[in-house]
């Protein structure tokens, strides 16, 4: 079956009787056509099936009103909550979004981000992938004065606006806290040392540890993807550790709920045997048993200020040049998971 024409202007001025130039003002709602003549126009537009041309008036206008986000992975409670809050500021300001998702690979960005350029879209808003080694692939965005704000794992050397937590800040404080509660021996489970985020929190682990004269050992930190596998491979790998680490610090709480619930298929106790501490507060940290010390890790709000200083920028408002660096608040929530010392329970 062959589809219908489009319906245009034109045909609803001859449905109609009017000029083309007063439907087009009575479909923007223009003040200057009356309240009846407008409703009649719209009536008709809907009955003749018309749609709103974006492609042409978009090309008119030399805007989109579209944002394109980069995620690096869609199933994590963490991205989940990011893009709800993009989505949230999008929707109120009358923009479209764009996902494209780069499954941890620097090529499936570096083409995600072309075909972002060529879809026009006004803006982005990006988070990297484990081993994306430059941002030469973003600099089309520059050239064109397209702006990019980057958030949670971002190149810090950048000049654009990155959205983050202070992961060192973090880092310090879930290991400070495995240290006060008697551990000696902590386990570090991360991701790419090569990205900002894994770096940081690396950097507060050993830093907490140096502070507290406790010896840094390279053989107890593993780097894994922070996936279902890779926390399962960290516990059978800290089952092989002589002697047993006291603690572990996980820098994801999907990964760190697998760890724990290997672990104690293997008869390790939590937190008696080993501490544990987990990241980003997703829900599942409230599920497991024990429940899950986390640093929370508001991705509602990076998704919603990262959204706010794009679109303000767009509407000239406010001025991403002169915003290099916003640093969202996180915290440690004390669960049982990490409490060896049963007074210390919050």
């Amino acid at each position: 079956m062959k589809p219908k024409k489009e319906t245009t202007i034109y045909d609803i001025a001859a449905h109609l009787n009017l000029s083309s130039a007063t439907v087009s003002r009575g479909l923007q709602d223009h003040p200057a056509i009356n309240k009846n003549t407008k409703k009649k126009i719209q009536t008709a537009a809907k009955e003749l099936g018309y749609r709103h041309n974006n492609f042409a008036s978009n090309l008119r206008k030399q805007k989109t009103n579209t944002i394109g986000i980069m995620m690096h992975e869609l199933n994590s409670n963490f991205m989940s909550s990011v893009l709800a809050g993009i989505e949230k500021i999008t929707t109120e300001s009358g923009y479209d979004i764009i996902i494209a998702h780069s499954s941890e690979s620097y090529e499936k960005e570096a083409a995600n981000a072309l075909n972002l350029f060529h879809k026009r879209v006004d803006g982005l808003i990006a988070s990297l992938s484990f081993n994306t080694k430059n941002l030469d692939h973003f600099q089309a965005f520059n050239d064109k004065g397209i702006p990019v704000v980057f958030f949670d794992r971002v190149e810090e050397k950048s000049e654009n606006t990155k959205v983050i937590i202070d992961n060192h800040k973090c880092g310090y404080e879930a290991t400070q806290h495995l240290i006060e509660q008697g551990c000696k021996r902590i386990v570090l489970v991360t991701a790419s040392l090569q990205r900002n985020v894994y770096a940081q929190r690396h950097k507060g682990y050993t830093d907490a540890l140096r502070d507290n004269n406790i010896p840094f050992d390279k053989s107890l930190v593993l780097i894994k993807d922070l996936s279902e596998q890779g926390g399962r491979e960290a516990a059978m790998e800290i089952l092989k550790m002589k002697p047993l680490p006291d603690g572990a610090f996980i820098t994801n709480d999907f990964s760190a709920a697998v760890c724990m619930k290997t672990l104690k298929e293997n008869g390790i106790r939590v937190p008696e045997d080993i501490a544990i501490v987990g990241f980003n507060n997703d829900a599942i940290s409230k599920i497991v048993e024990p429940q899950l010390t986390t640093v929370h890790y508001p991705g509602i709000d990076v998704g919603e200020i990262a959204a706010r200083n794009l679109i303000n920028h767009l509407k000239g408002i406010s001025n991403l040049k002169h915003t290099q660096t916003i640093v969202v608040r996180s915290e440690l929530l004390i669960r049982k998971s990490s409490l060896k010392k049963k007074t210390k329970h919050s």
